[in-house]
């Protein structure tokens, strides 16, 4: 399919995307997902206690479901008394992303063929391949479109989208072409390889003639295109009802910035691609923990509640591929007020996620997180990786290898996917190693940019 993608002139290539979609809202938006969006804009004014006491019920299923069907945690849980208890979920061991992507075949409660595979990179550089049921995806949409629904959302409705999808071909890049559209949805997808100071004009001269309701992608790409058009005195459209951000942390500034230049709102939200409860920001502009998507769990470094600290989560959306105790490898803050919006969830002060580190190609400017985690895409004999720029004409990456998967094919297609990516002005280094030390703070760094004060953009 992806051979005969390339070679179609784009009206064609538009027509195959919206089939995809078609093809992938079947399975998103089913009995299940319809069922599921009553219940959660039902129980969105629910008093707290109502939502621990339901969030108790979800877990105690959960976690039967998980012992009954999953190899791994039936083995580790085995001398553990009391696993379905909420109230003893310390006794339950931590799982870090290492452990879930070495134990993953026994982890998984479902086969290949009758789940829906999601391929993730991860901004920590480590590959994973996560199992969902199609009532697990279903679930999943239906409380992310009842966020959404907030503000107006609802499928159909005109939308640009910024993702990591390789969709475009040489031809388009030299019509200055970044973007395909899903005529039958409304959605036009907009590459986020491409944004550079010579691309983003482009960019903004065709989100005013498309003129979308929504924006939905990576924070860092709406923030170089509003810093752009306001640097340049273009005046957006008031035609934006909300902006969606996915994958990276939004900061103040950037918020700030994309706010002013399409005249609206960013409604942020926090999930990730291996399933993790919801975080949602409220019209009152407080993040809520979706309490009947997981339990959230903030802890110190001695593995007590805090706070403030790391985030390790159990999802009740990944029956598939269970989460439980998930060291997802971000930091969030609580908060003891409550907000007037009228959602009981407990609020977080502040999620502080990741860097937001780039890599920099002087043909595609900044590369961000989120395009540099997709390099691991069909890649599987990567443990983990690390990308080091100290020039604009060369990057290194620190590969850990598995010895025992990887491949010649894996690394031509990782280097192939960081082409995409860079273009072919950057030389790429490959160093193979046995180990990469994380920072000082303990926390591993994906990206190292020893460059930034040699970029203008």
């Amino acid at each position: 399919m992806n051979i005969i993608y390339k070679k179609s002139p784009h009206f064609f290539q538009n027509v195959i995307i919206s089939i995809f979609n078609i093809y992938n809202y079947i399975l998103r938006y089913g009995k299940y997902y319809k069922l599921k969006r009553l219940i959660f804009q039902k129980n969105r004014n629910l008093h707290l206690n109502q939502l621990l006491e339901i969030q108790q019920t979800k877990f105690k299923n959960f976690i039967n479901f998980t012992n009954e069907n999953s190899k791994y945690y039936k083995k580790v849980w085995k001398n553990i008394d009391n696993i379905d208890n909420i109230n003893c979920l310390n006794t339950l061991p931590i799982i870090t992303k290492e452990k879930l992507r070495s134990n993953i075949n026994d982890v998984y409660t479902v086969s290949s063929t009758k789940s829906i595979l999601s391929k993730t990179g991860g901004t920590t550089g480590k590959s994973l391949e996560v199992r969902y049921t199609r009532k697990d995806m279903q679930e999943r949409f239906a409380m992310l479109d009842a966020f959404r629904n907030n503000y107006g959302y609802k499928l159909g409705k005109k939308t640009a989208w910024f993702s990591g999808k390789n969709i475009l071909t040489i031809k388009d890049l030299y019509r200055n072409r970044f973007w395909k559209t899903d005529w039958f949805y409304k959605v036009r997808y907009y590459s986020t390889f491409h944004i550079s100071s010579k691309s983003i004009n482009y960019y903004i001269n065709d989100l005013i003639f498309f003129r979308p309701e929504y924006i939905v992608g990576f924070p860092s790409n709406l923030y170089e295109i509003a810093k752009y058009g306001l640097n340049k005195g273009i005046t957006f459209p008031s035609c934006i009802k909300a902006i969606f951000p996915t994958a990276e942390t939004v900061t103040s500034e950037s918020r700030k910035t994309i706010e002013k230049f399409f005249k609206t709102k960013i409604y942020n939200q926090y999930a990730s691609s291996e399933g993790a409860p919801f975080i949602f920001e409220c019209e009152s502009g407080s993040l809520h923990l979706e309490l009947q998507s997981g339990v959230f769990e903030v802890l110190d470094n001695n593995n007590q509640p805090a706070m403030q600290g790391r985030l390790v989560v159990t999802s009740f959306t990944t029956h598939g591929t269970p989460l439980v105790r998930y060291d997802i490898g971000d930091e969030i803050s609580l908060s003891s007020l409550i907000c007037d919006c009228g959602n009981n969830n407990p609020i977080v002060s502040e999620i502080f996620g990741r860097t937001d580190d780039y890599v920099y190609s002087k043909e595609f400017g900044k590369i961000n997180l989120g395009n540099i985690s997709n390099t691991l895409k069909g890649v599987q004999g990567i443990k983990t990786f690390q990308v080091i720029q100290n020039s604009l004409d060369t990057i290194l990456i620190l590969i850990v290898k598995d010895l025992d998967n990887f491949r010649s094919i894996d690394q031509q297609r990782f280097i192939n996917n960081w082409k995409d990516r860079l273009g072919d002005k950057v030389k790429i280094e490959i160093n193979f190693v046995k180990h990469i030390s994380v920072e000082k703070s303990g926390k591993f760094r994906l990206v190292k940019n020893n460059i930034k004060h040699l970029i203008n953009e």
